[in-house]
C-alpha cells in the first residue's frame, strides 16, 4: 500500500489544527479528509473507510472518546487505526481512550517531522502480522484471520485491531511467555513508543470480550496464553 492509496481522516474542532495536520500529511502523498465534529467524522468514516483516523479528544458535543466508541461499533472499520491527538497526559484519559478502542496517542504539541514519522510508523502496522498466518484454534475459541473475528461457542466476537493482533500473537505460541517488548515490537512496531498501561488495558479488554482465563500475567515480564 502506497501513501497515495492511504486515506487519513483528521478530526478536530480547531481549524488551524486541521490545517496543520492536513498540510504535513498531504505533503507525504496521503489522501486527507477532515471533520470538525464527532458526528461528521462518523459519517465520513462510513463513507470513505479510512485506514487511519486521527481524533482529538476534547471536542464539543460528541467528544473523542465517545466518537471512538461509536466508530468501533461499525464492522467495516474494525481494521481502521484510531489515534488520539491530545494535550491531556493524565492516566485516566489515556485509559479511557484505550477502553474506547484507540490504538495509540499522539501528544500536543508535536513538531511536524516527528508527527509525520510517528504516523508513518503506525501505518506500517496497518497490514496483518506477517510472521503469523492462517487461522488458529484453541480449546476455547477459533481465530478467523481473514475476517478478523474470534468465534467462541458459535458466537462471533469482534475485537479492536490491536486486541486481535495481541491475542493472535499469544495464541500462535501457546505457553510461551511473550515479554512486553516482544509484544510492543510485534503489534505496534519498533518505532512506536507506548506505555506499559497501553498493553495492560488491551489485555484486560481481550479477557473481558473473549471471556477467557487462559491469558496469564507473568509479573514484571509479560503475558502468555496457557492452553493447559
Amino acid at each position: 500500500m502506497t501513501n497515495s492509496d492511504t486515506i487519513i481522516l483528521l478530526v478536530d474542532d480547531e481549524a488551524d489544527i486541521l490545517e496543520f495536520l492536513g498540510y504535513n500529511l498531504a505533503k507525504e502523498g496521503y489522501q486527507i479528509i477532515k471533520a470538525s465534529t464527532g458526528l461528521f467524522a462518523i459519517e465520513l468514516a462510513r463513507q470513505h473507510k479510512p485506514h487511519l483516523i486521527i481524533l482529538d479528544i476534547m471536542m464539543p458535543g460528541l467528544d473523542g472518546i465517545e466518537t471512538c466508541s461509536q466508530l468501533r461499533l461499525i464492522p467495516e472499520l474494525q481494521n481502521t487505526l484510531i489515534v488520539f491527538l491530545t494535550a491531556r497526559g493524565e492516566d485516566y484519559s489515556q485509559v479511557a481512550g484505550f477502553d474506547a478502542g484507540a490504538d495509540d496517542y499522539v501528544m500536543k504539541p508535536i513538531k511536524p517531522k516527528v508527527f509525520v514519522s510517528r504516523i508513518k510508523a503506525l501505518l506500517k502496522r496497518f497490514s496483518s502480522i506477517p510472521e503469523i498466518s492462517g487461522n488458529l484454534m484453541t480449546r476455547e475459541f477459533f481465530i478467523d484471520v481473514d475476517r478478523y473475528l474470534v468465534i467462541k461457542n458459535d458466537e462471533e466476537i469482534v475485537l479492536a485491531r490491536k486486541e486481535f493482533e495481541i491475542l493472535q500473537l499469544l495464541v500462535s505460541r501457546p505457553n510461551k511467555v511473550f515479554t512486553r517488548e516482544e509484544i510492543f515490537n510485534q503489534v505496534w512496531g519498533e518505532d512506536v513508543i507506548v506505555g506499559d498501561r497501553t498493553i495492560d488495558v488491551h489485555i484486560r479488554r481481550i479477557r473481558e470480550k473473549v471471556r477467557t482465563g487462559h491469558i496469564k500475567t507473568i509479573k514484571s515480564v509479560g503475558y502468555k496464553y496457557n492452553e493447559e
